[in-house]
């Protein structure tokens, strides 16, 4: 059973720079993909960006060119570096790990089988 435990979280003025990680232990599941969400006060939790076994990156288009995905297989940790935030970044973030990551269409989603770490709250103010 995998465990996900998020960390760096916090408070940032727009404009500013936060980084978030995730210490993942046991079976990651055998999609080999991994990636980050955010859920906004009242709305659906939705996909930030993933990375799969190969070291593939995709991103929502809202944070393209400021997020960068990355991860540390030595020390299994997932990273998510978060530059030129906008308040509209603000959310809870979740570390996921059994994402569905198709390669030949660039499709990416989570379902039933993925799963979370338990959150990081961003807050960017204006």
């Amino acid at each position: 059973q995998v465990r996900l435990l998020e960390s760096g979280g916090g408070s940032v003025q727009a404009g500013g720079s936060l980084s978030l990680s995730c210490v993942v232990s046991g079976d990651t599941g055998s999609r080999g993909c991994m990636g980050w969400f955010r859920r906004a006060s009242g709305q659906a939790r939705a996909g930030v960006g993933v990375i799969d076994r190969d070291g593939g990156t995709r991103y929502t288009d809202a944070v393209k060119g400021r997020f960068t995905v990355s991860k540390d297989d030595a020390k299994n940790i997932l990273h998510l570096q978060m530059n030129n935030l906008k308040p509209e970044d603000t959310a809870t973030y979740y570390c996921a790990a059994n994402v569905v990551c198709r390669p030949a269409d660039g499709v990416w989603y989570a379902d039933a089988l993925t799963t979370w770490g338990q959150g990081t709250l961003v807050t960017v103010s204006s």
